[in-house]
């Protein structure tokens, strides 16, 4: 264990916030907008306010998981204690395909952004999605502390342009431009929903993009200052901040330069702005620029998420344990460099944005039904376990939590079946891993075995 020692009291409530919304702010800035092409406005629009729904509900039950057992593995650590061995592994590895996958999403997203700015005359895509990972990974083999320190400047700058694009472009709101999409022959189709009942379904993905990681935020326990009171506080500032910038590039992207226009756009906001104002100008070229520091603050924040996930892993045995050694600087430098790897692999050999999101969707909505059964099961369990925060409904909110979690898997086959299925392969595949090797090769001295072993210690005295 002396090798494989996270730096602690690094971050407070404050860098917690910043890391949470640090996950997702890509996500304002472009990828939601697909849906447009799936769902319309309408469907779109559902699906923002299903999945809104889904991930406040889920978010407070987190940041009572994570002020009651506050690990590097969080979401694995939780469900191994709830769910046994095997729920542990297979939550912790569908978090796991999240956060690999969707660094690079955001790659292709970044590429894009930097191609309309004209930057670095005419440069290979996969050039740039190397650059990102070759420097953002380095801050982060570097320190955690100057990482997150990093992480948390860029996403103000993000933010700033977020409120820079409202200001800009309210008084050009038009409320019919967001229903400009003519209507197909699908069932329930209407001015409203162009694609009728089915792609409200196909858009439940992209309403999940406007969130997506933002459960990441216990992942750093071992890292805070005091889990047990700056988890929660941290978690949930974050998630209202998202659902409100959410909402309102929801409303003002289409609603000033037409759904059908953004249905497809790789940079919607610089786009939207130039549509409506006829050309380019000083708020176009701001939010382009600032647009691509909230890409690279979510591409820098969700590689501590995956480093930080699979170094739990390795460390408790569940997979190859040199995967979770530190550095000197107390940084999982390995599990760092692989994902990021077979992330950038992905990129470059895909670049496409839209596949790769469906990919990351996958397994985090895999995970989300486990996190919020793990949840309930816990609160039915184990009453009296110590929390620092209990979720306000108890295991009603996490069960709303957990039903859209399960119909927002099915979703992601509405969308690719082709990428869903080869994921659930995937996923199917590392159970076996476990099944048959690892799980007699676990590390009883981690701390979410030994939390495991005093659960079973307590209700044998009992």
């Amino acid at each position: 264990m002396k090798d494989r020692q996270l730096k602690r009291g690094a971050a407070g409530w404050i860098l917690l916030a910043g890391l949470g919304i640090a996950y997702v702010i890509s996500g304002d800035f472009s990828g939601w907008n697909l849906g447009l092409a799936v769902g319309g406005w309408g469907g779109l629009l559902i699906a923002f306010l299903l999945m809104g729904l889904m991930y406040t509900c889920m978010v407070f039950g987190l940041a009572e998981l994570s002020s009651t057992l506050p690990t590097a593995g969080a979401g694995y650590g939780f469900a191994r204690r709830a769910l046994g061995p095997l729920g542990g592994f297979a939550t912790g590895m569908a978090i796991l395909i999240e956060y690999a996958v969707a660094p690079a999403a955001i790659a292709t997203f970044i590429g894009g952004y930097v191609q309309a700015l004209g930057l670095f005359g005419g440069i290979q895509p996969w050039v740039i999605y190397l650059v990102c990972y070759v420097i953002f990974i380095g801050i982060h083999i570097w320190g955690v502390g100057e990482a997150l320190r990093v992480m948390f400047v860029i996403t103000a700058i993000a933010v700033v342009a977020l409120a820079a694009f409202v200001f800009g472009m309210i008084a050009k709101f038009d409320p019919a431009k967001l229903f400009d999409i003519e209507p197909t022959a699908a069932a329930g189709a209407s001015q409203f929903l162009p694609f009728g009942f089915s792609g409200v379904v196909a858009a439940l993905v992209f309403g999940i993009w406007f969130f997506l990681a933002v459960e990441g935020v216990p992942l750093a326990a071992e890292e805070s200052a005091n889990p047990k009171k700056d988890m929660p506080r941290g978690i949930i500032v974050a998630m209202i901040t998202l659902l409100v910038f959410g909402a309102l590039m929801l409303l003002l992207v289409p609603g000033t330069a037409g759904a059908e226009a953004m249905s497809e756009s790789d940079n919607p906001l610089p786009e939207a702005i130039r549509i409506a104002y006829g050309g380019n100008t000083w708020l176009a070229s701001f939010v382009n620029y600032a647009g691509l520091a909230g890409l690279v603050a979510s591409f820098f924040s969700i590689i501590f998420a995956y480093s930080r996930q699979l170094f739990a892993l390795s460390r408790s045995g569940y997979l190859p344990r040199w995967l979770s050694l530190t550095s000197r600087r107390r940084t999982p430098y390995l599990a760092l460099i692989v994902p990021g790897t077979i992330g950038f692999i992905l990129a470059a050999t895909t670049q496409n944005g839209g596949l790769l999101i469906n990919i990351a969707v996958f397994g985090a909505t895999v995970s989300y039904v486990l996190l919020n059964l793990s949840h309930i099961v816990l609160r039915k369990r184990e009453p009296n376990l110590p929390r620092g925060y209990r979720t306000p409904g108890g295991t009603v909110t996490t069960s709303i939590a957990l039903v859209l979690a399960a119909v927002a898997v099915v979703a992601t086959f509405f969308v690719d079946v082709l990428a869903a299925s080869i994921t659930a392969g995937i996923f199917v595949l590392a159970l076996g891993y476990f099944w048959f090797y690892s799980r007699h090769r676990l590390v009883a001295t981690a701390p979410e075995e030994e939390f495991a072993q005093i659960q079973q210690a307590e209700a044998e005295l009992k």
